[in-house]
This record gives C-alpha cells, structure tokens and sequence, in this order.
C-alpha cells in the first residue's frame, strides 16, 4: 500500500500524518511532501510528536515533484493550500481524499498557547488518521 500525504510546506501536519501512519502499520509505504516544500521539519512537530512516542526526527521536508511519476493507493490532502493547488500526478492514484487541519505553526499568543495548539492538532491528526487506517484495512480484509 503506497501513501503519499500532502501538504503546502511539508514542515508540520503531514509530517505528523506521516508519522501516525507509519506508526500504526510499518508494513504501509508513507511518504510525504509539499507543494511548497520549506525544506525542514518544524521543531515543534517533533517534539509533540516525541511526546506522543512517534519519532519523525529523521524525516525529511520533500517537494511533490519527486513523487509525481509514481503510482499511489491514496493521496492525501492535510491543508487547504495543498488541497486548492494539488498537483496532477502522472502515476496511477487510486483515492485521493483531503482530511484538512489547522496550521498550528501559524498560531499567535503564549509559548503555552501555541504549544496547546500543537498538541491539538497532533490528536486530530492521530485521530483521523487512524480511523483512515482503519478503514483501508477494512477494505483490504
């Protein structure tokens, strides 16, 4: 099962989905990128992550080019940008689905404020993405 999730920059919440994904079965073949790639990973996301004993550290921020000719089971859309502005991909994409979040390294107040918004965040993604993990596995069964 091939998995591409997709989102503007490639530094936050489909670094997240990622992980979750990967997380729940090492069998799946995640891959993430962005329309924008920023070329890192947001310090933030991994130290949530961390927290929610999924290490992303190694990850890599990657631009949906290098991904363009291959064929995916699902894509996936995690923000409006990448959602609005998604690329035509040249493989075979089976399902493409947007399950879109808010950008939590765009949130504004306290370092507590701002944390609370990361760990929000984290869990909505956890959330979703397991009950999509669910489902494939249903329909794989």
């Amino acid at each position: 099962m091939n998995i591409l999730i997709l989102c503007t920059g490639n530094s936050c919440r489909s670094q997240m989905a990622h992980g979750f994904m990967q997380s729940f079965d090492k069998k799946l073949n995640v891959y993430s990128a962005g329309i924008k790639a920023s070329g890192k990973i947001n310090p933030m996301a991994v130290e949530v992550m961390h927290k929610a004993g999924v290490d992303i550290s190694h990850h890599q921020s990657r631009n949906v080019s290098e991904y363009l000719h291959s064929n995916w089971d699902y894509v996936i859309t995690v923000c409006g940008g990448a959602n609005e502005s998604c690329p035509s991909f040249l493989g075979n994409v089976a399902n493409r689905l947007h399950i879109g979040f808010d950008d939590p390294s765009e949130a504004i107040g306290s370092d507590e404020f701002i944390y609370s918004e990361f760990i929000r965040v984290r869990d909505e993604i956890k959330e979703q993405f397991y009950q999509l993990y669910l489902q494939i596995q249903s329909e794989i069964l």
